[in-house]
């Protein structure tokens, strides 16, 4: 064999390798794609799971269908739900649109969704049906805890506990001296509570260069405070079907921390139109929302009664 013969030789041998190499690379290829099909086939891929914060479980109503159902419910119970409060039949909810809103953290029109929404979560920390209706249920509740807020010492106020405060405070500025007593801490709070509304421009109070209600405003002045029990039976007298959620027997004007303050309409009237009247202009409303923060808590029932609690 000549050098020649075997180069040959060794160039078929390289050739034969390569051949046989593709060949089988080429057959593990169609395996694995013969099996891919296989596979699609037996086990077809399932459909995209939603995230979490989307999902909808057999256990649980989508939320949009129960809280929309729960908001048209509301919209209707808000003025015809029939209800019993100081022996008096109410009808309606409506009055109390602002402070539910304040309780519930929420400042949306109460037939909204977002309003049932944060109303089923309320009701859940309270132990009742999550269903996001105002119902009569819940608004018992909502008046349980605005009654457990207000003043707990009904104790009579002594003389030394109580000032005369200045005409130029009172809703009527000839009212008798003895009837401008108001017990001092819950003075020096209503000074501190009117300062601020002033200082907010959006309530537009007439205020005197020394920071106070000026003469002709009206907004927050104070129409009554301490009540002697003998004037409080005088009160009852005049008004015999008042009722106990109007004149109460053991008041919380006796402790001199109770004022009544102007927030429009007719000052003290009881009737739904006007409280509907008092419910919205702006002073209420920013009582609602602030006077908290200098120690008052409302009367739900009275939107001029305000009571010192600290």
């Amino acid at each position: 064999m000549t050098i020649l013969d075997v180069g040959a030789d060794k160039e078929i041998m390289k050739n034969f390798v390569v051949i046989a190499l593709l060949v089988f690379i080429a057959g593990v290829v169609a395996f694995a794609a013969h099996g891919g099909r296989d596979q699609s086939r037996s086990k077809p891929a399932g459909p995209v799971k939603p995230t979490p914060a989307v999902r909808v479980t057999e256990t649980s109503a989508p939320k949009a269908s129960l809280f929309t159902a729960a908001a048209t419910e509301n919209a209707s119970l808000r003025n015809d739900l029939t209800w019993t409060f100081g022996g008096k039949q109410q009808r309606g909810w409506y009055l109390y649109d602002l402070l539910i809103g304040e309780t519930l953290n929420v400042r949306t029109d109460p037939i909204t969704t977002t309003f049932a929404e944060s109303l089923a979560t309320w009701k859940k920390k309270h132990g009742l049906n999550a269903n996001g209706v105002l119902d009569e249920d819940a608004l018992m509740a909502l008046v349980s805890q605005w009654q457990s807020n207000r003043l707990k010492n009904r104790d009579y106020a002594t003389p030394d506990q109580l000032m005369t405060a200045p005409p130029a405070d009172f809703f009527d500025p000839s009212r008798a001296e003895e009837l401008r007593l108001v017990e001092r801490t819950t003075y020096a709070a209503y000074k501190k509570m009117i300062a601020a509304a002033i200082a907010d421009p959006a309530l537009k109070l007439s205020h005197t260069a020394s920071g106070e209600l000026a003469p002709g405003e009206q907004y927050l002045k104070i129409v009554s405070s301490f009540r002697s029990r003998e004037y409080q039976d005088n009160l009852r007298r005049q008004s015999p079907n008042s009722g106990s959620a109007g004149l109460a027997v053991n008041s919380p004007h006796f402790t001199g921390r109770a004022l009544d303050l102007y927030v429009g309409g007719s000052p003290v009237d009881t009737k739904d139109s006007n409280r509907a009247i008092q419910v919205n202009t702006p002073v209420y409303r920013w009582l609602v929302r602030n006077a908290d923060r200098f120690g008052f808590r409302p009367y739900f029932y009275e939107p001029w009664h305000w009571e010192y609690v600290k």
